[in-house]
């Protein structure tokens, strides 16, 4: 969800973001963050984007014009986003829309739902969610761990279940996410295993 200093009063989901200029009329290439993109880009619906306060986009919103499926890629139009320079102006933008509570959207939360929820790992509580931080390539749950934060990528491979009723996230992180690693381990004997297990770092944001 958009920090409160963002939008005021607002429960926001986030449910794409803006990856490439298509085209010389202003489309964009969508990575979508919804099982819904037909229902959720709707023409005349309405978006906020989260921008860098230097773009020409920050604190506006934006509508829909058009949604459409292209060779498998799903692409939007927007009103007044009439040409590729404008589209390029828009490229890395996440977008977020009002949405009503009783709404229930497959693996979408809002970010109160989850700050407060403990971390369990192996069947043990090792922290409890405090924050969640967005960024275009994925989501960050901030967790308290004792007296340390720790980021923990929100993505399916690491964060498989988050169980609000229960009140509880689990997590598979990988080694040395929550914990230093013993130093008995020689490097030079650890470099195989080092390069066949270096590539964890799954960015599908959820």
């Amino acid at each position: 969800m958009v920090p409160n200093d963002r939008i005021q009063g607002k429960n926001q989901l986030r449910v794409g973001r803006l990856v490439k200029a298509h085209g010389l009329k202003g489309a964009l290439k969508l990575e979508l963050y919804t099982d819904n993109p037909e229902g959720r880009f709707t023409p005349g619906a309405v978006f906020t984007l989260q921008v860098p306060e230097a773009s020409p986009w920050h604190g506006k919103e934006i509508t829909v014009r058009e949604y459409r499926v292209m060779n498998g890629n799903s692409v939007v139009f927007f009103e007044d986003v009439d040409d590729r320079t404008a589209a390029e102006s828009l490229v890395r933008a996440i977008l977020w829309m009002d949405q009503d509570e009783d709404e229930v959207e497959e693996n979408a939360w809002f970010d109160h739902q989850l700050v407060g929820l403990d971390v369990v790992r192996d069947d043990a509580v090792v922290g409890r969610v405090v924050r969640v931080d967005h960024f275009p390539a994925q989501d960050l749950l901030i967790v308290k761990a004792g007296e340390q934060e720790v980021m923990v990528p929100f993505v399916e491979a690491i964060v498989p279940t988050v169980d609000v009723p229960g009140g509880r996230v689990i997590v598979t992180p990988p080694p040395g996410l929550f914990e230093e690693l013993p130093d008995g381990t020689d490097d030079t004997e650890g470099s195989a295993d080092t390069e066949g297990s270096a590539d964890t770092d799954d960015t599908d944001a959820r």
